[in-house]
């Protein structure tokens, strides 16, 4: 997912600050990173992280993913559309308004 002006736009927060919006769109990088980390992490071993740790491909790790955590792809769905839901309830507070 891309996380630029548009999907600003989507969320209605074309009214943030300018010298706010990249700031806040690196926030949002960050944090679903982490968000899904954390969910596929669950219910993997410990030897499984390692390996997974250790793959640079983004390619291969998508394989990867599919092979050990089959539902990744649910989870990372889940985690953007929750994570959208937050950004439009506090979309006043974000914007300034």
């Amino acid at each position: 997912m891309n996380f630029d002006e548009s999907f600003l736009q989507e969320m209605g927060l074309q009214a943030m600050p300018e010298d706010q919006k990249q700031e806040f769109l690196d926030y949002i990088q960050e944090e679903l990173e982490v968000r899904i980390g954390e969910r596929i992490s669950k219910g993997l071993t410990e030897a499984q992280l390692s390996e997974f740790d250790a793959i640079v491909d983004s390619t291969e790790a998508a394989k990867w993913l599919e092979k050990n955590r089959p539902d990744y792809r649910e989870i990372v769905s889940r985690t953007i559309e929750e994570m959208k839901n937050e950004i439009r309830a506090n979309r006043a507070r974000l914007v300034g308004a």
